[in-house]
């Protein structure tokens, strides 16, 4: 009896130390790795090499394998002992859950379990956004407020307040799922959204360009769920959504550049230096080193430290990262921020991994230049980058010259050599530097610029040039959130957040809802109610979306392009004088062929293109041909 007990004491004890033992174990692995970036990965991707990152105070010590027969091809280690990059072989492997082991002494320290995931049915081909779209631009933080709950949070420093016009305001991805049916009504199809990803800066943080962690939606917009959610709902209703990606930097609060894996991570010289902004030294044959390496390795601002391509392993970082968000929200494109300030020969290695993974997925670069040969040497296929052997791989660009005469032209009153409706004119006889005109961006305005209506003092005559034009040019269209409504600001007085002032009826108490039609002011609805009709219009006619352009030279500071396919003709008219026109249509015959008449699109009215056409001022016409 007596040694029975002693026995059951004795496997009673050795019990209790075993699920010590296992507890001690597991709260030490879970010690040891703070994170592992990607958090997962998907099986069947075309590149089946995938670099994991695992983070932990001095991980670097122990040797890893792992499960499943899978391969390590490769494991890096850099001066800083609390990284470890594991570069595994998926080919072949089927989605499922592997595990780590982490040895010291030939023992296992501890394991992580890594999860392969399934990829959507026909994810690599999925459809993008082409001109046959029109983009909406929203600043999350300042459109509507969907969800009170998340407006601030206790792990980030900066807090919730309306009243400061450069503070968070708590408008996230809730607010845009819920009025995801007014951005339909505009005929809108796309929207891109201005970063998501967590900004922990003390301020100015709403506007999430200086982002501290890439993996994680910040949580005063919501969750990573909510994002795939954004998507899913916008797909539901045939709607696309774009991420804004960031290559050339993060913020200065982001978790890994305050424990750098290695110093070469970031572009960093002795004394901090900032881009001269001069990006012409690119391109430039005659360009100094110095200027170049400046340009690219320099930092956008002091909060925004520059990351560094040429380092393999960031290269990798920001390639798997933007697949893991294409996957795991199911996006449909990027639009990428500060494009060629990045090492050029890595952003094209980038937008290769991406769209050879996604053959049909557009990524449109932001190069803010003045010149349509800077711009035309950033798309994809470019006579111009292979002059000096370069190929950005980058389907889509921004046009910024385009931009920049929209900002002024509608205000030339009287015609001369070079100014009014002749500056668009020009602008187009340039399209033959592009690879593909049909898909670069048109916009009138972005989150930068200083907003249309304050530019043309709020004359709606002059919006609805602006508009008529972007709805009818080549391209794709972008919208800046607001200007629909007739919002304006002005930059020169009130900064940036002067153009990022929050949408009207997107806060709970606000006294006027522009999302409705009953909550419109007559000025709103006004604005609205012509756009609405345009762009929707646009949503349907072939013509102006892939269709051939012949323009003429402006004659009076008249302006006339045809859109045109083999079934469909749209006759575009510019009066930008302040008096009525009179156009003669004979010198229009070769487009005009044997049409009779134009009906246009926006009122219903018939014009007759017999003889002439009657404009009346600052005036644009779009018509149908019948």
């Amino acid at each position: 009896m007596k040694n029975s007990k002693i026995l059951l004491f004795v496997k009673h004890f050795f019990s209790i130390k075993t699920m010590i033992f296992v507890l001690l174990f597991s709260a030490s692995a879970k010690a040891q790795i703070q994170k592992v970036e990607p958090p997962f990965w998907y099986a069947g991707m075309k590149n089946p090499e995938v670099q994991i990152m695992f983070y932990g105070k001095n991980i670097a010590q122990y040797e890893a394998s792992v499960s499943n027969n899978v391969a390590i091809k490769n494991v890096e280690k850099t001066e800083n002992p609390n990284y470890l990059f594991v570069t595994i072989d998926t080919k072949d492997v089927k989605a499922s859950e592997l595990v780590f082991s982490f040895k010291t002494k030939n023992k296992v320290a501890f394991t992580q379990k890594y999860t392969l995931k399934e990829r959507r049915a026909n994810s690599a081909n999925r459809k993008s956004y082409d001109a046959s779209d029109v983009m909406y631009l929203i600043m999350p933080d300042r459109f509507a407020n969907g969800n009170l709950k998340n407006d601030s949070n206790t792990s980030l420093t900066e807090k919730a307040n309306r009243q400061d016009p450069s503070g968070r305001h708590g408008g996230d991805i809730e607010g845009i799922i819920k009025n995801l049916d007014y951005i339909a009504s505009l005929g809108a199809t796309t929207i891109w959204n201005t970063p998501l990803c967590e900004d922990n800066d003390k301020q100015h943080s709403y506007h999430t360009y200086g982002q501290s962690d890439v993996y994680k939606i910040d949580p005063r917009y919501g969750t990573n769920d909510d994002y795939a959610r954004l998507a899913a709902e916008m797909h539901k209703k045939d709607m696309k959504l774009v991420m804004d990606y960031v290559t050339n930097h993060w913020g200065i609060t982001h978790w890994m550049v305050k424990d750098l894996p290695t110093k070469s991570w970031l572009n960093q010289f002795e004394n901090y230096t900032q881009t001269h902004h001069r990006r012409e030294v690119l391109t430039d044959i005659h360009a100094s080193k110095l200027d170049q390496e400046v340009c690219v390795d320099g930092w956008f601002v002091p909060s925004m430290p520059d990351l560094n391509l040429r380092n393999p392993i960031v290269a990798k970082y920001l390639t798997q990262n933007a697949i893991w968000w294409i996957e795991f929200a199911d996006l449909d494109g990027f639009r990428v921020d500060t494009y060629n300030y990045s090492d050029a020969t890595a952003m094209a290695n980038w937008a290769k991994a991406v769209t050879t993974e996604y053959p049909n997925f557009n990524i449109v670069g932001e190069i803010w230049m003045h010149n349509q040969a800077n711009l035309a040497y950033w798309q994809k296929d470019s006579k111009i980058g292979a002059i000096k052997n370069y190929n950005s791989n980058l389907p889509s660009v921004m046009d910024f010259t385009l931009h920049d005469q929209i900002g002024s032209a509608f205000n030339d009153d009287e015609a001369n050599w070079d100014n009014g409706m002749t500056k668009f004119y020009n602008n187009f006889a340039l399209d033959y530097l592009y690879p593909n005109p049909d898909n670069i961006l048109v916009f009138a305005e972005n989150h930068d610029t200083d907003r249309i209506n304050h530019t043309y003092k709020y004359d709606f005559t002059k919006y609805k040039m602006v508009m008529t034009l972007l709805a009818t040019v080549r391209g794709i269209p972008q919208l800046y959130y607001g200007s629909e409504i007739g919002m304006g600001g002005d930059k020169g007085k009130g900064g940036d957040a002067a153009i990022r002032q929050d949408f009207p009826g997107g806060w709970n108490g606000d006294t006027n809802n522009a999302f409705t039609a009953a909550g419109r002011t007559a000025e709103q609805a006004k604005f609205f109610d012509f756009t609405s009709k345009l762009f929707n219009w646009r949503k349907s006619n072939e013509a102006v979306h892939f269709g051939k352009m012949t323009h003429y030279i402006p004659e009076n500071n008249t302006y006339i392009y045809f859109r045109y396919t083999d079934t469909k003709t749209v006759m575009v008219v510019f009066n930008n004088n302040t008096k009525e026109q009179i156009v003669k249509t004979n010198r229009f015959k070769e487009n005009i062929k044997n049409f009779k008449s134009g009906k246009d699109i926006l009122t219903g009215k018939t014009f007759d293109l017999a003889t002439e056409i009657t404009l009346e001022p600052k005036s644009a016409v779009v018509l149908e041909l019948e």
